[in-house]
């Protein structure tokens, strides 16, 4: 059972990237049903290679009533990765990262961030995105990471809070149309399978 507070967590201000206007996050839930992903940084090769992956839901989610929105914590990178055509929903902008907070996701150290960010999943993934032209860079918050929130039209409850642990953590496509009850068909991208000494396609 999720413990977010959609009341308080609504009443946080995201900024809409497209129009520059800033609107309570909770305004994005009240008409319909949203799937809320919440990227580590616009720059991060790993994360864009998730929201090519998320997108490739857009069409199926539009269809049944169901928004597809990504939110990050700064404006570092928005641009190019807009312009990269990444992700295929509208974009927002926590920019006091309430919203990060609120939902537990956390945030490295100087001391933990290097081994999480070369990790043998998150090296793996970032070699499959380079493999399908996905590239990244440096730039911005190399320390916040993120997650996902789905939530049913109405903020009449939370339909799936994901939290990063590792920054290679992502919610499968299956596991999001499942939270929200819908059938798609789409070809998820083959995340790589690994353990301490063998990694697989």
């Amino acid at each position: 059972m999720s413990s977010v507070n959609l009341t308080g967590l609504g009443a946080n201000q995201v900024k809409n990237t497209t129009s520059g206007e800033m609107v309570e996050i909770g305004s994005l839930w009240r008409e319909q049903t949203v799937v809320l992903f919440f990227l580590r940084r616009f720059g991060c090769q790993v994360c864009r290679w998730m929201a090519a992956e998320v997108s490739k839901l857009e069409k199926d989610l539009k269809a049944n009533g169901v928004a597809l929105i990504g939110i990050g914590p700064e404006e570092t990178g928005v641009k190019e990765f807009k312009d990269g055509g990444f992700f295929k929903g509208d974009i927002y902008i926590d920019e006091k990262k309430q919203c990060y907070n609120d939902l537990g996701f956390k945030r490295y150290n100087a001391v933990n961030v290097i081994p999480a960010a070369m990790g043998k999943s998150v090296r793996e993934i970032a070699s499959k995105a380079s493999a399908e032209g996905i590239h990244g860079n440096f730039s911005g918050d190399l320390l916040q990471s993120g997650g996902m929130l789905i939530v049913a039209k109405g903020g009449e409850k939370v339909l799936l809070h994901f939290v990063q642990k590792t920054p290679a953590d992502n919610v499968s496509l299956e596991d999001i149309t499942k939270a929200l009850g819908i059938s798609v068909n789409v070809q998820a991208g083959e995340k790589p399978q690994c353990n301490e000494d063998v990694c697989t396609r």
